[in-house]
C-alpha cells in the first residue's frame, strides 16, 4: 500500500515539511480555442486560495510550468505563453520549474528540491486534472510523498474519442456523444486517486482546517 495523506483533521501546517504544488496554471491554456470548454474558468482563483493559505502557514509554495521548446504551439517559450496566469503571482524564494513532461518530477529536480528541504507531504492543484496533476500525484506517492488532491483546484478539458476527428473544435467536441465531459472525468480521477495515491479535499476543507481551533 503506497503512502497516502493524512486525514484532514490530522494536516499539520506550518511545520516545515509541506509544499504546495501548482501545476501549469499557465497562459498557454487560455489562449487555446478550447479554453472556453474548461471545467472552471476561474482555476486561478482557487489556486490563489490555495497560495495564501500554504504562505500563511509558512509552507514551501513551487511552481511549475510546462514548455515545449521548438514546437511553435501555446506551450512553445519562444510565444511567450509559458507564464503564470496574470491573477497569480510568484513571490521572491518560491522555487519555478519548468518541466517537458506530463509528471512534475521526470524532466526536472523537483524531488531532490523537496528532499533537500525536508518537504514529506505535498498538496497539489493545477492543470489538467486528470492529466500533469494526477499524473504527478502518482508518482509522488510512489516516491514516498503523503500527498493532498485538491480535487476543486484543479481543471481540465473534455476529452474527445479516440475515434473523432483530429482537430476538433470546441463546438464538435462538444456536440460529439462519444466525448467524456469534464464531471465524469474530475470524478474518475478522484475515485482513482482516493485511498490509493492521496487523500482528496477541497479548497474550504483545507481553509477549514487550518483555522485556530476555539
Amino acid at each position: 500500500m503506497r503512502p497516502v495523506a493524512a486525514p484532514l483533521a490530522r494536516i499539520r501546517l506550518g511545520d516545515m515539511t509541506r509544499a504546495l504544488i501548482v501545476i501549469d496554471v499557465q497562459e498557454s491554456f487560455r489562449v487555446r480555442p478550447l479554453w472556453e470548454t474548461v471545467s472552471d474558468p476561474k482555476i486561478a482563483h482557487q489556486v490563489d486560495r490555495l497560495v495564501r493559505l500554504a504562505r500563511r502557514a509558512g509552507d514551501l509554495v513551487v511552481w511549475v510550468l510546462h514548455c515545449e521548446p521548438g514546437t511553435g504551439n501555446t506551450f512553445d517559450p519562444a510565444l511567450g505563453h509559458v507564464r503564470l496566469m496574470e491573477e497569480l503571482e510568484r513571490r521572491d524564494g518560491e522555487p519555478l520549474i519548468h518541466k517537458t513532461s506530463h509528471n512534475a518530477f521526470t524532466t526536472t529536480n523537483l524531488q531532490q528540491l523537496l528532499t533537500e528541504r525536508g518537504i514529506h507531504e505535498l498538496t497539489v492543484c493545477g492543470l489538467r486534472t486528470e492529466q500533469c496533476v494526477e499524473t504527478t500525484t502518482r508518482i509522488a506517492s510512489d516516491f514516498g510523498f503523503s500527498v493532498t488532491f485538491v480535487i476543486d483546484a484543479t481543471a481540465t478539458h473534455p476529452i474527445p474519442h479516440r475515434g473523432a476527428p483530429a482537430h476538433q473544435s470546441a463546438a464538435e467536441l462538444l456536440s460529439d456523444p462519444r466525448t467524456l465531459g469534464t464531471d465524469e472525468i474530475i470524478r474518475r480521477t478522484e475515485y482513482a486517486l482516493a485511498g490509493r495515491f492521496a487523500t482528496i479535499a477541497t479548497v474550504d476543507q483545507l481553509e477549514a482546517a487550518a483555522l485556530p481551533r476555539a
